[in-house]
């Protein structure tokens, strides 16, 4: 599948994790490519702002690791989001997650040397790419602090990792959001993501007339190629090259 070029009617919706940046062994060992922010200043500036960063980090981690850029985002899922403007709108929760379970969470990674706890403002991440071996492990406990049917919270599957998170957010209620206001709304949304968390992004952009493109399916699991088509699409709207199958100006004799 060729991914599609941008133009200037596109509202864009990244992933972060696997899909701007490659995944590392633990959530604070990902490296940034230098040039990757200016790049998305860049597609900020070409979209006029129609651009944003959908993450499961909180939005905090997400500008540590993208400055000086900050636009638009939604974090911890949408969780919380940012709008254009700087707004903030954090959804309101009538509970908070268990005391009881973060600290069970906390026994389990001092048992299993290599299973990492990331505690989130709304939730937790429970990792286990250091060992994967312990999975099963790893679901097991958190089934039993969640099960399928919690008003509340639910389990988010990742890659190597299950998060603990609200029930009632998603990254394809955040895209959703965003569309509903200006510079978004209007506009043909494309939302690029690698997990399983970022599916509801995705089918939320489709539902809304755009497309959701899948980094393994579109871009061979490369978050280079991700960054390569970017970089297109912003010398594509720059004027700096020319769309697929355009024909050549004539040349005269």
């Amino acid at each position: 599948m060729t991914p599609p070029d941008l133009d200037r009617t596109t509202a864009l919706f990244l992933d972060l994790d696997g899909t701007l940046i490659e995944i590392a062994a633990t959530p604070d060992e990902v490296v940034v490519p230098p040039g990757l922010p200016a790049l998305l200043s860049a597609l900020h500036a070409q979209l006029d702002g129609a651009m944003a960063i959908v993450t499961g980090r909180s939005l905090a981690m997400t500008d540590s690791l993208l400055k000086p850029f900050a636009a638009a985002a939604a974090g911890e899922h949408g969780v919380s989001l940012r709008r254009d403007d700087g707004t903030r709108e954090d959804f309101r929760f009538t509970a908070t997650m268990p005391r009881s379970w973060r600290e069970s969470l906390a026994a389990a990674a001092e048992r299993w040397p290599g299973v990492l706890v990331e505690a989130k403002p709304h939730g937790v991440a429970i990792h286990y790419r250091l060992v994967p071996d312990r999975e099963k492990d790893v679901w097991r406990l958190a089934r039993a602090l969640v099960p399928d049917d919690h008003p509340k919270f639910r389990l988010i599957p990742a890659r190597k990792a299950v998060e603990i998170g609200p029930r009632t957010t998603s990254k394809g209620r955040a895209v959703e959001r965003l569309m509903a206001h200006a510079p978004f709304q209007g506009r043909r949304p494309i939302f690029v993501g690698d997990d399983f968390t970022d599916e509801a992004g995705m089918e939320a952009a489709k539902r809304l007339g755009g497309e959701g493109l899948r980094v393994a399916e579109v871009f061979g699991g490369q978050p280079s190629a991700v960054r390569a088509w970017l970089q297109r699409g912003v010398d594509l709207m720059g004027g700096r090259v020319a769309p697929v199958g355009a024909s050549s100006p004539a040349v005269a004799p």
